[in-house]
């Protein structure tokens, strides 16, 4: 039997261990998933002046902090991408790799796509396009397939990928080196539309098209949309109010997917307000 927990937590950014360090302390089982590095914004930021308690720090620096903090609340990161979240009544269905997982409650803390879909990718989501290859290369076993990594975080899952498929081609959509088996095809063409021909997916990029039985685009971040199918968005954020409550119960947003601004201090303390207002909602299902 699948084991279910209070609260599934999606993001390791200042939000979601700010959610996950309170949730610790409500007393709540949950998980928390993401990187154990932490946010990539993060790590890239110069300096940060305005997080109250570290005088002026670098993101290296506040990722340390965090990092130590959650290591003395033993709270663990569980690396593993969330491909979906299905609502499936009184808990929610969390498509973990191959796997499911069951939580009460969710909040989402994956900060703000800042990637526009690229075009035709909506349509064929879910008809070729996976965002996912953990969780959707069983499905292309034996088959070729492109991929498009938006950092060098992806490159893991494109190798995996190379794994199970018959072909893969990666179109890294970022300058420098890649780290990938020498059965990956390394194309540096910027990806600009995705098409369906027949029983083939095509890439088109700016020197001509390639054709596969499939296409993983591998972000940082899902389109909160796309990732929690009948959420209400605006744009590219989730609708919120103040209770960090969206449009389906018992799912919350917190940081830089609730919108501007996009700085760590507002992220945390949502994050704080999401973990809260969920302990809440369980206590009073639970009455």
């Amino acid at each position: 039997m699948v084991e279910r927990v209070d609260i599934a937590i999606i993001g390791t950014g200042p939000a979601g261990i700010s959610a996950a360090l309170t949730a610790k302390n409500r007393g709540k089982s949950f998980l928390l998933f993401g990187s154990r590095q932490l946010s990539e914004k993060i790590g890239k930021a110069h300096e940060i002046r305005n997080y109250p308690g570290t005088g002026f720090v670098s993101g290296t620096e506040l990722a340390e902090a965090f990092q130590r903090h959650l290591a003395e609340a033993e709270i663990e990161i569980t690396e593993t991408r969330i491909g979906a979240v299905y609502a499936m009544g009184d808990y929610f269905a969390l498509q973990a790799g191959e796997d499911m997982i069951e939580a009460r409650t969710v909040i989402l803390a994956t900060g703000v796509v800042q990637a526009k879909p690229l075009p035709g990718e909506e349509a064929l989501l879910g008809r070729g396009v996976s965002y996912c290859a953990t969780c959707d290369a069983p499905l292309y076993r034996g088959k070729d397939v492109l991929v498009i990594g938006y950092s060098p975080r992806e490159e893991p899952e494109a190798a995996f990928l190379a794994s199970a498929c018959r072909t893969v081609i990666y179109f890294p959509m970022y300058t420098g080196e890649t780290n990938l088996p020498e059965n990956v095809t390394v194309v540096r063409e910027k990806v600009t539309g995705l098409s369906q021909d027949g029983n083939l997916r095509k890439a088109a990029t700016e020197s001509g098209e390639y054709a596969a039985d499939g296409v993983f685009i591998l972000r940082e971040a899902v389109a909160p949309g796309q990732l929690v199918p009948g959420l209400e968005t605006e744009g590219a954020h989730v609708a919120v109010n103040r209770k960090m409550e969206t449009s389906l119960p018992g799912v919350y947003a917190c940081g830089d997917i609730t919108g501007t601004p996009y700085q760590y201090a507002k992220a945390a303390g949502e994050g704080n307000v999401a973990a809260i207002s969920a302990a809440v909602y369980l206590d009073q299902k639970k009455a």
